[in-house]
C-alpha cells in the first residue's frame, strides 16, 4: 500500500513520522499500530461517556477534550414527554 504523501497531502508525512516516534518503531508499524488502536480508543471512549456516575457538563467536556481534527465525541440529550 502507497500513502500520498506529497503536494495537499504533506501532512500526512508528518502524521505518520510522529507515529513513528510515539510508538518508537518503522512508519509501517506505527501505521498498523495507530489502525489497530483507534478502534479500541473510541470504544473505551464511549463507554467512559456513557457512564452513570458523570455529570452531562463532565461528559462534555471529556468528548471536548478527547475529539480530535479527524475525530469529534458529541453529547446529545433527549428529553421526551409523553402526554396521555
Amino acid at each position: 500500500m502507497r500513502i500520498r504523501t506529497d503536494g495537499d497531502y504533506a501532512y500526512r508525512r508528518d502524521a505518520i513520522e510522529r507515529a513513528a516516534d510515539f510508538y518508537d518503531c518503522n512508519k509501517t508499524k506505527a501505521v498498523v499500530s495507530a489502525c489497530d488502536d483507534v478502534p479500541k480508543f473510541v470504544q473505551a471512549i464511549r463507554q467512559v461517556l456513557e457512564r452513570d456516575d458523570l455529570t452531562l457538563e463532565q461528559r462534555r467536556e471529556i468528548a471536548e477534550t478527547l475529539s480530535t481534527r479527524a475525530l469529534t465525541f458529541e453529547i446529545d440529550t433527549e428529553v421526551v414527554v409523553d402526554t396521555d
